[in-house]
C-alpha cells in the first residue's frame, strides 16, 4: 500500500569513513584536513580525534544498529505477506479490499502484536505493498446516462453568459460584458432636453 522507500544507513561505510580518519590522525593530519578529506563536518571530525585519542581505534567502531529492534521478525512479516496476498475475503472480511484496520487486524491475528492502523502502513512499505485503486464500477451504473452527461449535460452546465466572446472581467472596463451601463458618455447629471 505504500510508494515510497526509505534509505537505510550504511552503518559499515560509516565505520570504514571513522577508521580511515583514525589512519589519518595517526600519520599527524589535522583535523580540518580530514574533515576536507573526508567530506564530514568538524564537529564529527573532533568527536571521532577524542575518542581516537581516548580509546584508539576500538572506540570508532561501530555501536550496531539504531533505534528500538523491530516487533516483527523477517519470518513473521513473510507470514503476514502471504496471509495478506490470500485476499480479504479469506479472513472473514465483506469485501476483497485491503483497509489499514484489516491489515492490522489480520497482523495481530498471524503474529499476536496488535499495531495501530496508522503504523501497519509503514509495516505494508516494507513489504513492498502499494496503494491500489479498485478497479469495479457501481452497479447501477448505466454507460448511456454517462454518455448523456458528458455529451449534452455537462457542456448546457459549463456554458455561461457571454463566455464566448473575448474581454475582461471587470465591471469598470467598457469592453467587458460585466461593465456597468449608463447612459451614453458626456458630463455627469446633465439631463438632455427634449
Amino acid at each position: 500500500m505504500v510508494a515510497h522507500k526509505t534509505r537505510r544507513r550504511d552503518f559499515a561505510g560509516l565505520e570504514q569513513r571513522r577508521k580511515q580518519a583514525a589512519r589519518l590522525f595517526a600519520k599527524g593530519e589535522t583535523q580540518a584536513r580530514v574533515a576536507r578529506q573526508l567530506k564530514a563536518s568538524r564537529q564529527s571530525v573532533s568527536r571521532w580525534h577524542q575518542q581516537w585519542e581516548s580509546t584508539g581505534v576500538e572506540g570508532l567502531r561501530a555501536a550496531g544498529r539504531a533505534g528500538r529492534k523491530p516487533r516483527l521478525s523477517a519470518s513473521q512479516l513473510g507470514r503476514v505477506d502471504a496471509a495478506l496476498r490470500h485476499g480479504a475475503r479469506q479472513h472473514g472480511f465483506s469485501a476483497d479490499l485491503w483497509t489499514l484496520p484489516r491489515v492490522a487486524t489480520v497482523i495481530e491475528r498471524i503474529t499476536g502484536e496488535k499495531f495501530h492502523p496508522g503504523h501497519v502502513w509503514k509495516i505494508l512499505g516494507s513489504l513492498d505493498w502499494s496503494v491500489q485503486k479498485p478497479a469495479q464500477q457501481a452497479r447501477e451504473r448505466s454507460q448511456e446516462k454517462v454518455q448523456y452527461w458528458v455529451t449534452v449535460r455537462w457542456p448546457a452546465l459549463k456554458k455561461t453568459l457571454g463566455a464566448g466572446k473575448p474581454g475582461s472581467t471587470s465591471k469598470t472596463n467598457r469592453g467587458s460584458p460585466n461593465s456597468l451601463r449608463s447612459g451614453p458618455p458626456g458630463p455627469r447629471g446633465v439631463k438632455h432636453r427634449s
